[in-house]
């Protein structure tokens, strides 16, 4: 396994790699919802990259970037057990020299959700991921459905831009209570991550209500809001049913429909999602 810090290293190495080569862009921190993405290119792909880079265009200035966990040693040693060809591990200002101010923005569905709550934050998430697919060229990329308003945003840059890779989703991995793996759970105590799992509980309250034959969006929303507000330690960002290919919020439930929310469990803000579509099953 390499690890290679400046771009111009990459490159001179990227046509050494065995075809294809899939890619998983991450910020570190790895648990078992970013092995869950290694593992999965590592079977597709006679090699794979992926990169740790805690983004700062993508955080807002009250956000938790210099807060955001870290440990690479860790990491790396996670990655050379899944036999991982690269880790690119450039420095901010490798992929933000001093004179940067070049920006990729995909509109409406980057506006929505995560967008509307987080300005800005698809601007620089689609900015470093263009960056990143331009350094590594991957013939295909891993992301994961728990953040599927960004696996939509991606997929939908690649799409308008042409790029010439398959962004391939991967499915939410759980904790064996349901709580969706993310590096910010290690901000939540030991009352508050009990708390949290009110957001999968919500969730699962939506699919039974779908597969029960309940096509009101209002109806699924309220309930799930009631459900989520009895937990005291919890406070509703949001709570959406969309298409989950444009993210219009919907009035008369029709598959496939991205069902999301962000919600603070104490300080700590989790978004958690599930699609229904015509098996009643996540994608």
């Amino acid at each position: 396994m390499k690890i290679i810090e400046t771009i111009a290293e990459l490159k001179s190495l990227r046509p050494k790699l065995a075809e294809p080569v899939g890619f998983v862009p991450t910020m570190g921190y790895l648990h078992q919802g970013h092995l869950a993405l290694v593992r999965q290119a590592r079977a597709e792909n006679p090699s794979v990259v992926v990169s740790i880079f805690v983004n700062p265009t993508q955080f807002g200035p009250h956000e938790d970037f210099k807060q955001y966990p870290h440990d690479p040693q860790r990491d790396l040693a996670l990655l050379e057990k899944e036999k991982v060809d690269i880790v690119f591990m450039p420095p901010a200002d490798e992929m933000y020299p001093p004179k940067f101010n070049s920006w990729v923005e995909v509109g409406k569905v980057a506006e929505r959700l995560e967008g509307a709550a987080r300005p800005g934050h698809f601007r620089g998430v689609t900015t470093v991921v263009a960056k990143l697919f331009n350094i590594v060229q991957p013939d295909r990329a891993y992301f994961g459905q728990k953040d599927a308003q960004q696996l939509i945003v991606i997929r939908k840059m690649v799409a308008d831009l042409d790029m010439s890779l398959e962004v391939v989703a991967v499915p939410t991995v759980r904790e064996p209570d349901g709580l969706a793996m993310s590096s910010r759970n290690t901000y939540l105590n030991p009352e508050e991550r009990k708390a949290a799992l009110v957001l999968y509980q919500a969730l699962t309250l939506a699919q039974k209500l779908w597969s029960q034959g309940e096509k009101d969006a209002k109806v699924i929303r309220q309930q799930m809001t009631d459900l989520i507000q009895k937990q005291p330690l919890a406070e509703i960002d949001y709570i959406s049913i969309a298409d989950a290919e444009t993210l219009d919020e919907l009035d008369r439930v029709k598959p496939p429909a991205l069902v999301s929310m962000a919600v603070r469990i104490g300080k700590t803000r989790l978004i958690d999602n599930v699609v229904l579509n015509s098996e009643n099953k996540d994608y």
